[in-house]
C-alpha cells in the first residue's frame, strides 16, 4: 500500500482539477494581446512566446488585490528557476492595459508580463468569472503550462493562489526533464 500512496503523492502536482477549463493535451488557443512588463506597454503573442520554450499562462482575478499582489509577487521570486527550466511567465486578467502597467512594476517587480485578456481570450481559456457584483468580468485563477507545440501540459484551477507558482514550476521541471532543456 504505501508504494501506491507514494505513486500518488508523486503525479498528485500533476493532476488537472476538475474545474480547469482546457485539459493536458488540449490545443491553446493563439492570442495576441496588450501587456506590460516592467510597467512598459507592448503586444504580446503567445505563439512567438512559445517558440522560446513552455509558457506558464497564468490567469488572476484583478490587479491590485490581496491575493493578486502576492500571487504576482510568488511568480516573480519564482521566475529564475522558470527561466532556468526554460519557461516564460505570463500573468493575465481582464484589467486594462493602464492597471496592468503599474501592477507589472510594482507587484511583478518587472520580471515577467502582464497582459490585458480580450473577451475572446477569456472564452477560449474558459477562464471567466463573475466580478462579484461590479458588473465587470474577470478571470478566475486559473495556470496552464503550455508546450512550445501550442499543448496544454498542466492546468490548475483554484480559487486560491498558494499552489500555483509550486505546481507549475513542478510542471515545467518535469517537461523539461524530459526534453532535455530542447523544445518538443
Amino acid at each position: 500500500m504505501r508504494p501506491m500512496l507514494l505513486i500518488a503523492s508523486l503525479l498528485l502536482p500533476f493532476a488537472t482539477p476538475a474545474g480547469a477549463a482546457l485539459a493536458p493535451g488540449a490545443k491553446a488557443p493563439d492570442f495576441v494581446a496588450k501587456g506590460a512588463i516592467a510597467g512598459k506597454p507592448f503586444t504580446l503573442n503567445l505563439r512567438s512566446q512559445l517558440r522560446k520554450g513552455p509558457v506558464v499562462l497564468y490567469f488572476f482575478p484583478a490587479a491590485f488585490t490581496g491575493g493578486c499582489n502576492a500571487e504576482a509577487r510568488a511568480f516573480a521570486e519564482a521566475v529564475d528557476d522558470f527561466r532556468a527550466a526554460g519557461a516564460t511567465v505570463i500573468g493575465m486578467s481582464a484589467d486594462p492595459l493602464d492597471k496592468l502597467e503599474a501592477f507589472s512594476a510594482q507587484h511583478c517587480a518587472g520580471k515577467f508580463a502582464v497582459a490585458s485578456a480580450t473577451p475572446r481570450v477569456i472564452r477560449g481559456f474558459d477562464v471567466a468569472s463573475g466580478g462579484a457584483g461590479s458588473g465587470r468580468t474577470t478571470t478566475s485563477r486559473t495556470s496552464y503550462v503550455i508546450a512550445p507545440d501550442g499543448r496544454i501540459l498542466f492546468a490548475h484551477d483554484d480559487s486560491s493562489p498558494l499552489e500555483h507558482v509550486q505546481r507549475t514550476l513542478a510542471a515545467v521541471q518535469a517537461w523539461h526533464r524530459q526534453h532535455g532543456g530542447g523544445r518538443s
